[in-house]
């Protein structure tokens, strides 16, 4: 596994993708910041993690076997590699649609993927990968963010913690990759997504409802019954959990 570590960056993303576009890469590199001075989040959103105390870095794909049309196989397996890891610290770990990782009802890590499309499939997938590990005190105005000391009471090596990690992202992936196990993969996402059953209220540009999750298509696509049995699809940005 080439890992490539350095003090700080913009963000590990960019760092990786501008890397990349210099030399070809292997598959499964990895590139691991100190600090990230401009980290981001999902639509946008800034990531906050104190240098030396959190885990902020990107991995990058090659998934040309991957349709497009299917592009959300990624961030499941990607989202299931770290969850599982974070499983053996403490219960209570959940998924959060599309990519968030969730102590109970907190933010403790996030994934953005960034892919690139040649025809049908994609031909590049770089995914940046936050995770709250040591950090006692936010600062951000970030509504609910936890850190595993906050949780666990104690420090966690961060070297340590990046290699089990990054081995558990690739074992997803390749199985992934290997094909005959997407099936697996989805239920497997779908048994620890966040409020997975029962209702709970929503909101999208219309207002705020009530409704339960059904299930999230290889697409990406949430699938929301509403408490008036109506289905609603909807894709990122479109709706948002109310907490």
């Amino acid at each position: 596994m080439n890992i490539i570590k350095i003090d700080t960056c913009r963000s590990t993303n960019s760092s990786l993708k501008e890397l990349a576009a210099k030399k070809v890469l292997e598959e499964g590199t990895i590139l691991l910041a100190e600090a990230q001075t401009a980290g981001r989040g999902q639509w946008g959103t800034n990531w906050e993690a104190e240098p030396g105390k959190n885990l902020t870095f990107s991995m990058i794909f090659y998934p040309e076997f991957l349709a497009v049309k299917n592009h959300f196989l990624l961030s499941e397996s990607i989202t299931l590699g770290v969850a599982t890891v974070l499983s053996t610290f403490v219960q209570g770990i959940s998924i959060k649609w599309p990519n968030d990782i969730y102590y109970k009802d907190r933010k403790l890590a996030g994934i953005l993927i960034e892919n690139e499309i040649m025809g049908h499939t994609i031909s590049q997938s770089i995914a940046g990968i936050g995770i709250n590990v040591n950090q006692d005190v936010f600062c951000s105005d970030a509504p609910n963010p936890v850190s595993l000391r906050q949780i666990i009471g104690k420090e966690t090596d961060l070297t340590l913690l990046s290699k089990r990690l990054s081995s558990s992202i690739l074992f997803f992936y390749k199985r992934l990759q290997r094909g005959g196990e997407t099936e697996s993969i989805v239920h497997a996402y779908h048994e620890i997504l966040y409020r997975k059953e029962g209702f709970f209220l929503y909101k999208d540009k219309a207002g705020i409802f009530l409704a339960r999750l059904a299930s999230v298509a290889n697409d990406g696509l949430l699938h929301l019954i509403d408490d008036k049995e109506v289905s609603r699809r909807y894709a990122f940005k479109e709706v948002s959990f109310v907490i």
